[in-house]
């Protein structure tokens, strides 16, 4: 860990534990902070706030009483998930008190680089393509951020010769101010959590903020597909590096001859690459691109590349049972990642698992990609909704369940053998389920009770 002064004697406000505020405080205890927690969970429900005390630290459950800002804090350390417009969160900012994430920290502490990658789709995925072809050529890399494993805790173990391989969420990003990737990845964007930033003008911009800091000496990857991707990347400081599964490019990443190529290198046959579907081969090019700047070989890359199935809950398979194929896809949390999963199924009769969160968007964009779907099961607030377009789609047989468990036995009975038997519900889980994670164990559960 990288020795700093900069926290000591600091007073510092933590809002939101869970595992990342949870960790901040930790934190910024052992580098001689003083550290106030404040958490919406009342104090003898909380084991996290129990366990702060015990270690000498002050801890205010029970509410956010605006009141504490009183108090004259030096900065706030915000859990991702606490909305911007929260009361708390916007007194601090009208005092003119940085607000910060957790990975602010994690940068301040971490001897490692950075390799940053965000966008709205594809971020686990490429993240973990990128660490496994490091790990691959030898190199040691860290895994860290949205990806499950909370940035500063990984960064206190970072050694100078590893890289500290980070998926980054908007919400991370919006609360960075020096956070500077040696390598950055920027995927694609797409509307996506506006009930969270307000409009996608500042979803982008909260994406965008990986590049903020980067200079001269530093990468970029950028997709140059995304209109939106490259205006955002049109004046950073940082050495862009584009991919793109449609254009040959001459340099960066790039499919020529149903060849991946990286400059004017072979790197690997389209045909030998074993991870399913179209839009995966963007992640893939982003990940040689980052992969290559860091310094993995050809060999490492192919190595991966031809054994990498995918990540749990995302375009997962999870087993056949009497001819019946099932995919767990439940990170698909918005329209265009549910697009993406009919789309590597379009040879295929797909029954639908869908529905989850309303954040007051419509389905409409997923009526081209639902020609293949003979059956839609429904279950979550937006059932309804998704019906609708179900119904524009001319697929007759729509069923609404109560949830993912019994969506399963459901799609059983409609389906027969050599059907793909799909959850991938375009919507987040927080109506019915704590996290993507949970809705897809569920769903795996429920298949191998068919077993």
């Amino acid at each position: 860990m990288r020795q700093t002064t900069f926290f000591q004697q600091r007073r510092v406000l933590v809002i939101g534990l869970a595992k990342s505020g949870f960790a901040a405080a930790k934190l910024l205890h052992e580098l001689g902070a003083m550290v106030t927690v404040n958490d919406q969970k009342p104090f003898e429900e909380n084991q996290e706030a129990q366990q702060l005390e015990q270690w000498g630290i002050r801890v205010i459950c029970g509410g956010h009483p605006l009141e504490l800002l009183d108090e004259p804090f030096d900065f706030v350390v915000k859990n991702p998930g606490i909305p911007y417009t929260n009361p708390m969160v916007k007194k601090a900012i009208e005092k003119g008190l940085p607000v910060v994430t957790e990975v602010e920290l994690a940068y301040h502490i971490s001897e490692a680089p950075f390799i940053g990658i965000t966008g709205s789709n594809g971020k686990t995925t490429t993240t973990t393509l990128i660490y496994e072809m490091l790990q691959a050529g030898g190199k040691q890399p860290l895994l860290a951020g949205n990806i499950g494993l909370v940035a500063c805790e990984v960064a206190k173990e970072a050694r100078a010769d590893q890289w500290l391989v980070t998926e980054l969420s908007s919400f991370q990003l919006a609360g960075i101010r020096e956070f500077r990737p040696r390598i950055s990845v920027l995927l694609n964007i797409f509307d996506a959590h506006l009930d969270y930033h307000g409009t996608k003008e500042a979803y982008a911009q909260a994406k965008a903020n990986i590049f903020k800091n980067q200079t001269k000496e530093d990468y970029a990857v950028v997709n140059a597909d995304d209109e939106l991707v490259m205006r955002l990347a049109e004046n950073i400081q940082a050495q862009k590096v584009l991919f793109s599964a449609t254009k040959v490019l001459g340099q960066g990443a790039y499919i020529k001859d149903n060849v991946v190529y990286w400059n004017d290198e072979k790197v690997i046959a389209v045909s030998d690459i074993v991870l399913p579907g179209k839009h995966n081969l963007e992640n893939i090019l982003a990940a040689v691109s980052a992969a290559k700047l860091a310094g993995a070989d050809n060999e490492a890359i192919r190595q991966v590349l031809t054994t990498f199935t995918g990540v749990k809950h995302r375009l997962q398979y999870v087993a056949t049972v009497d001819g019946r194929r099932f995919f767990n896809d439940s990170k698909a949390t918005n329209i265009l990642a549910t697009q993406k999963a009919l789309a590597a199924f379009e040879n295929d009769a797909v029954i639908l698992l869908a529905g989850g969160l309303d954040r007051g968007n419509e389905f409409d964009a997923l009526l081209p990609y639902l020609r293949n779907v003979k059956a839609i099961i429904l279950f979550g607030q937006t059932a309804p909704k998704i019906a609708r377009i179900a119904k524009q789609a001319g697929i007759e047989t729509i069923e609404y369940v109560d949830n993912v468990e019994k969506a399963v036995p459901v799609a059983y009975q409609l389906s027969k053998p050599g059907d793909v038997i799909l959850l991938s519900p375009a919507c987040a889980s927080w109506d019915q389920y704590k996290t993507f994670e949970q809705r897809g164990d569920i769903f795996i559960n429920a298949v191998h009770k068919l077993k």
